[in-house]
């Protein structure tokens, strides 16, 4: 029978067979994160459409092009294209800003956009972010870059460079706009469509333009440092400072204008790979007027996101150790129904003490019973019949090493059962 339906173009099934990495992945980040001091927040999946065209900015790709956008009876709504509006509308509007400052705030949420379809980029993919509101000392902006750092070097990647620049305040790139239309002027017919509509509302987005017209043209353009305020050079000379402090390089790189409007002073992102295998795994900056922009009182704030597509992605193509996935630990084989009884309780007693155990569901003879536990990697076995009903007692195999103990099936079962896993997975350790 033909399938009646198929997986959408843009988006992936995540298995069993990977989902493991996932979680491994998520664990590190969350932990991290937590131990930086940022707690988790969920928001929701669409939002209404003027959210992100106010605050992405109607001359971004995203908005202009990329974005899934419903409307309803009275509403516009879109799914979320990227994680920082929807976490600073759940600031404001759940008071967060008048707590304790700063309020520091992460996520693991998909995201949506309507791409050109390629390895590590799909129309759903799925983003880890922190969030930080409340300081505008560069500090707070090395404490967001270390986060990024710490974080792929738990991950264990490797040639993972950080990239910076600073994109200054209104007040410097109302200077710096005025340089690029007039470097861009003669240019103009040559710019693709979408950077002629971005030539007097956002002239800096045509830096960032994907068009290899464009990126000829562009190569020679101007660039912020030249054009920075004293208080925005003052920033990035600190921010400098504090990185070589913490032992964190980085290169200057002023092409850097991230892709998004919303973004101020400082700006970042990590670069994996080598060669033509290089690709931005995370991105970030400051955003010191986003919140006021979105009708909260007037808040500096920054941030990053991190795409775990491209995480993975790296990871396994740099070999990184993901360790093993957890197998069951324990596979208890009835034959009979007296057995099947016994089994399932105490396979029950076994969960209840957090341990994997398992048991026939399938009526197999015990052959294939033992086949299914190889399978599933089960560490132990013990097969139950009418003789170890009767004494109360069983072998418990080791399927690695083949050795076998006597185990009593009374009301202390699950915990010598434990202590037997532990001893031996120390002895393992051990050799």
């Amino acid at each position: 029978m033909e399938l009646i339906a198929k997986r959408v173009n843009g988006t992936q099934d995540i298995t069993p067979s990977q989902s493991w990495k996932w979680q491994l992945i998520e664990s590190i980040a969350s932990e991290t994160a937590e131990a930086y001091g940022f707690k988790q927040v969920r928001i929701p999946t669409f939002e209404k459409t003027d959210l992100f065209v106010r605050s992405v900015g109607d001359t971004t790709d995203i908005v202009q092009k990329e974005m899934f956008t419903v409307t309803g009876k009275e509403s516009s709504f879109t799914l979320r294209p990227e994680g920082t509006a929807g976490t600073i509308r759940c600031m404001i509007e759940n008071g967060m800003l008048n707590e304790a400052l700063p309020q520091k705030v992460y996520y693991m949420l998909s995201c949506f956009r309507h791409e050109r379809v390629q390895a590590g980029r799909l129309w759903e993919f799925h983003q880890f972010g922190v969030e930080m509101a409340g300081s505008s000392s560069p500090v707070a902006d090395a404490e967001v870059i270390s986060l990024a750092k710490t974080l792929v070097s738990r991950f264990g990647l490797k040639d993972v460079s950080l990239n910076i620049n600073s994109i200054g305040c209104p007040e410097c790139r109302a200077k710096y706009y005025e340089a690029l239309r007039k470097y861009f002027e003669p240019h103009k017919d040559k710019l693709c469509g979408t950077c002629l509509t971005r030539f007097e509302k956002n002239p800096m987005r045509i830096i960032d333009c994907k068009s290899d017209i464009c990126q000829e043209i562009a190569k020679d353009a101007p660039v912020i440092l030249d054009y920075l305020c004293d208080e925005c050079k003052d920033h990035f000379e600190q921010l400098k400072s504090l990185l070589e402090a913490m032992d964190i390089e980085y290169t200057i790189n002023p092409k850097i204008v991230r892709g998004l409007d919303y973004y101020t002073k400082t700006v970042f992102e990590l670069i994996a790979g080598k060669g033509d295998k290089k690709g931005t795994i995370c991105g970030g900056g400051r955003y010191d007027g986003m919140i006021e922009q979105m009708g909260g009182k007037p808040t500096p704030a920054l941030g990053f996101g991190m795409g775990l597509e491209r995480i993975l992605m790296n990871m396994e193509e740099q070999g990184c150790d993901f360790g093993e996935p957890a197998t069951c630990d324990i596979y208890i084989a009835p034959m009979g129904d007296a057995a099947s009884v016994k089994a399932a309780s105490l396979v029950k007693t076994l969960r209840d003490d957090g341990y994997w155990a398992e048991t026939d569901l399938m009526n197999r003879v015990l052959g294939k019973q033992m086949k299914y536990a190889d399978k599933i990697g089960s560490k132990y076995v013990i097969v139950l019949g009418d003789n170890e009903l009767e004494s109360g007692k069983a072998k418990l195999k080791n399927m690695k090493t083949g050795q076998q103990l006597e185990i009593m099936l009374d009301e202390d079962f699950a915990e010598t059962f434990g202590n037997i896993l532990i001893g031996d997975m120390m002895e393992e350790t051990l050799q």
